[in-house]
């Protein structure tokens, strides 16, 4: 029985193998779909795809500079055990190697690259990873900076990942700015900027928010009295202050620095550039929490034993 190239891809759907694997497959079973899923599960190949469907909310966020790109990644796994395997932080820097070196579009482009060092790809040798330590393993994003400075920090093992980006002119002391940018790395793990500054918050949610605060600011006044047009005279200069504080908590240049609350962030990287003599720019950052988004499954261990028992 003949096959084509589609067949091929099916059967990498229907078992998550590598395409090379699901060939070799469908040559020795002549074409024969069914038999060639069997095949694989004999081979231990398909063991993988049994595990696919686990959720994988724990594993490690890991961010680095290799080769002059700053790159982060978030791969997951199981359980939190598996972040402390060898092995599996290996992979997961080999991951980020693959993303310096390839500039993958996205996760699918960057599964299809070669791993490096190795003939499989990473989406093989993640098969691989799963059949070695046993849990579903999942590459779940990432993010690549191949231009300026850029300043990793991983957090508490792989919790946090970080990547802050710089653009430097006219310093020579890279120790003063890799400081910094550490420091800016931290400051993003610890405080969860959603963007860079208030000129980068998205309009749309900025307007809603205002006219929320509004709404509320007008109401409070009414509720001390104020007739209709002084409760809104009052409301929208307590919204200029309540927008300010919303840009203080989202934005990173507009954050208190966390090694000197009396300072902005902002205004802390200006006394730096004063120091080192020339200018430093937060052109962009990416912070990853291993698992953030991802539904957890919560095991009610008393309903377990109450299946067995009935």
């Amino acid at each position: 029985m003949a096959f084509t190239a589609t067949d091929v891809k099916t059967l990498r759907e229907m078992t998550g193998v590598g395409m090379m694997d699901c060939k070799k497959a469908l040559v020795e079973t002549d074409g024969d779909m069914d038999k060639a899923v069997e095949w694989l599960r004999e081979k231990g190949l398909a063991a993988a795809q049994k595990k696919a469907g686990r959720i994988a909310a724990e594993g490690m966020a890991y961010a680095a500079v290799i080769n002059n790109v700053g790159v982060v990644v978030e791969v997951n796994a199981e359980t939190d055990f598996v972040a402390k395997n060898d092995k599996f932080i290996e992979f997961v820097k080999g991951v980020a190697q693959a993303v310096a070196e390839g500039s993958p579009a996205d996760v699918d482009a960057l599964l299809d690259m070669k791993y490096p060092g190795m003939d499989m790809t990473v989406r093989e040798q993640q098969q691989e990873m799963v059949l070695v330590i046993g849990e579903n393993i999942t590459t779940r994003r990432f993010a690549r900076y191949d231009t300026g400075t850029s300043v990793p920090y991983v957090h508490a093992g792989g919790k946090i990942g970080v990547i802050v980006n710089l653009e430097v002119e006219g310093i020579s002391d890279a120790e003063g700015v890799a400081v910094l940018g550490k420091d800016l790395a931290m400051q993003v793990a610890a405080m969860k900027p959603v963007y860079l500054d208030s000129a980068a918050f998205d309009p749309q949610e900025l307007e809603k928010e205002r006219a929320i605060q509004l709404g509320l600011a007008i109401e409070e006044n009414k509720a001390k009295k104020m007739d209709e047009a002084k409760a809104k005279e009052v409301a929208e200069k307590m919204v200029v202050g309540r927008i300010n504080k919303l840009f203080e908590e989202m934005c990173l240049m507009n954050q208190a620095f966390v090694k000197s609350d009396k300072l902005s962030v902002e205004k802390h990287i200006a006394e730096v550039e004063k120091q080192l003599g020339g200018k430093i720019k937060v052109k962009a950052f990416t912070r990853f929490e291993k698992g953030e988004g991802i539904e957890k499954k919560e095991d009610n261990f008393a309903e377990e034993i109450a299946k067995l028992t009935t």
